[in-house]
């Protein structure tokens, strides 16, 4: 199976996410442990971030 540049892809894991956005894997957890989160996708226990909804999310956000 070939890896998937992290540029293309449009679900990230929460360690992509924590390397790509420069946010700790602990606070990404916090994030998407809240039921009105809307960047997460869960696939089993396994938690995806929606990067287009995370960047929106992001953009209106003052802090974190």
């Amino acid at each position: 199976m070939e890896k998937v540049d992290i540029q293309f892809k449009p679900m990230l894991t929460i360690e992509e996410t924590a390397q790509l956005y420069n946010i700790g894997e602990h606070k990404l957890r916090e994030l998407t442990d809240s039921d009105t989160c809307t960047f997460v996708l869960y696939v089993g226990r396994k938690r995806l971030i929606k990067r287009k909804q995370f960047d929106d999310y992001l953009s209106k956000s003052f802090s974190i």
